[in-house]
């Protein structure tokens, strides 16, 4: 099956998509279900087979996010004046290049209990590093191996630049990854689809797990899922995923969205936590072009638990 996959030229998503759609359908009609149970069973078998042939964006339909026998160790509302560099770093390179601008941390502020991230042009004045295109990513300074990860947010309007939340172990594209078990990129919330013509596509965010070494090359290896959210752009949504010993499991407003164990393993290894309103390599040419141009991403919250022991 995966050699017709890859004939198909499918992402390690849609394969995934079309083999939950199967197992779906192999229940709805192989067992004791109600008729209610049935519809709904069908309904997501069929938005999963358009993710696996059309790469159109499901809505999360899945399970209920279950945090029984988790418990809370870290949690940042963003109540304060300024924001807890004893919880949180600012990632930036030294000189705070990032794709074609810098990362800076007068790019990330609090105002009435949000994190407020802004995407915008400097000039030389007011530009620590000088002129040019600044943005914020900030990461915690405590590492994690295993549990549940969630953000609330407001992901950014506009072009170019986009809101992200996300895990990064410290080899998660080099051979030393393994398939992931050596440490794998975990994108919980990824957008950058504003710009789609298309309602839903425009709504939508991805989420992905990256890792090398999986087909035993020194290509990135990729598994991802397309999901619709509500109305990203003017409303919180809640975007989180369940790191186990077997599996992560990611969520978009507490509803599962994809449940994989791609690669040859979860990741084993300690994991940065990072939320960032990221800079392209290039942006768009009326972007580029517009220097009053200004995006915003907004959190609410970020939240870690961990198995209770």
């Amino acid at each position: 099956m995966n050699k017709i996959f890859s004939a198909l030229g499918w992402t390690n998503g849609q394969a995934v998509c079309f083999d939950r759609a199967a197992e779906l359908l192999r229940n709805a009609f192989g067992g004791k279900i109600t008729l209610k149970g049935f519809i709904a069973t069908l309904l997501v078998a069929a938005e999963l087979l358009g993710m696996a042939v059309f790469r159109i964006p499901v809505y999360p339909r899945g399970e209920e996010l279950d945090l029984t026998g988790y418990e809370l160790i870290m949690s940042d509302d963003f109540d304060g004046e300024d924001i807890d560099t004893d919880t949180w770093y600012f990632r930036s390179l030294g000189s705070g290049n990032s794709g074609c601008g810098f990362n800076c941390e007068s790019q990330a502020k609090l105002r009435d209990g949000n994190l407020i991230l802004t995407a915008e042009y400097l000039d030389a004045e007011k530009g620590k590093y000088g002129e040019g295109w600044y943005s914020a990513v900030l990461a915690l300074n405590q590492w994690y191996c295993k549990g549940y990860f969630e953000i609330r947010c407001i992901c950014n309007k506009g072009e170019g630049f986009w809101s992200t939340f996300w895990l990064q172990s410290s080899h998660s594209y080099d051979l030393q990854s393994n398939g992931g078990i050596g440490g794998a990129e975990i994108d919980i919330l990824e957008n950058s689809t504003f710009r789609s013509p298309f309602k839903k596509f425009k709504n939508c965010i991805t989420q992905t797990v990256y890792c090398n070494g999986y087909d035993d090359d020194e290509n990135i290896d990729k598994c991802q899922i397309r999901v619709a959210g509500d109305d990203i752009y003017n409303r919180y949504n809640t975007y989180g995923v369940k790191w186990t010993d077997d599996e992560y499991i990611f969520y978009v407003n507490g509803r599962e969205t994809l449940r994989t164990s791609f690669g040859k393993g979860v990741s084993e290894v300690l994991e940065n936590l990072i939320v960032g309103l990221e800079i392209p390599n290039e942006l768009p040419k009326n972007i580029a072009a517009n220097k009053d141009y200004k995006t915003q991403m907004i959190v609410d919250y970020v939240k870690v638990y961990q198995p209770a022991q």
